[in-house]
């Protein structure tokens, strides 16, 4: 939640485990649009937090999308999207992701984005292990790893020629996963669970220490979760644009 307020600016949050200071991502979002268009009325946030911290699902990078899109539109800043990008980019390589959404093939550092079509999903079920990983050290340990650093890709095919989902890697694959497998093996056996489960694919979200699993059929996602009841689980449904969230 933005508010205009008078004073100094204000930052809560949900969450008592999550700093309130401008390490945060809500706030350098904040910070980086007046370094932009300059002085505005001091601004009140509010951030409810309901992505778990350290599940390498982009819930940082996603709090600060929305708060530059939601100061652009409380302060009728009528920035371009390529401003917004900017802005985006300085904070993460992954938060311009987040100002559109949707289904996107990201080149350069993630941060080249354009929209893409993936097979059929009736529902994705998420399972969160009591287990933070460190993205500083994920993303140090792979880029050691990774021959040619991140210079390299895997995609020999554009993806949207695949009509199905495939657990064998053909469509995706994810670097981190041999590290954070072989580091944490109780997260990598929460892939073969998911696979075993009926998942049509699953894999490692971002760095972890999250594991999705793709279903076609919603029901199917439904039922599989009662299996996973010892950890926190999600189950998260696609939209097909925003009007669909209302």
């Amino acid at each position: 939640m933005l508010d205009r307020v008078a004073g100094n600016p204000t930052f809560t949050c949900s969450d008592p485990s999550l700093a309130l200071d401008e390490t945060n991502l809500c706030l350098q979002a904040a910070e980086a649009l007046k370094k932009e268009v300059g002085p505005m009325d001091n601004i009140s946030i509010h951030l409810e937090k309901r992505i778990p911290v350290g599940a390498g699902l982009g819930g940082g990078s996603s709090d600060a999308a929305a708060t530059i899109k939601g100061i652009n539109t409380l302060f009728d800043l009528k920035l371009s999207e390529e401003k917004q990008h900017a802005v985006a980019v300085s904070l993460g390589a992954d938060v311009p992701f987040f100002l559109n959404g949707g289904c996107q093939y990201g080149t350069g550092i993630g941060d080249q984005l354009s929209a893409a079509k993936i097979p059929v999903i009736g529902a994705i079920l998420l399972v969160v292990p009591p287990i933070k990983v460190s993205t500083e050290w994920a993303y140090k340990a792979v880029k050691n790893a990774l021959p040619g650093g991140f210079g390299t890709g895997n995609f020999s095919v554009p993806f949207q020629v695949h009509a199905e989902w495939d657990n064998s890697g053909a469509l995706f694959e994810n670097d981190f996963e041999s590290l954070v497998f072989q580091t944490y093996p109780e997260i990598g056996d929460l892939k073969r669970r998911l696979i075993s489960a009926g998942a049509k694919f699953a894999s490692l979200s971002g760095s972890g220490s999250t594991v999705f699993g793709i279903f076609e059929d919603s029901a199917d996602a439904e039922l599989q979760q009662q299996q996973f009841s010892s950890f926190q689980s999600f189950i998260a449904y696609p939209v097909s644009d925003l009007s669909d969230l209302s």
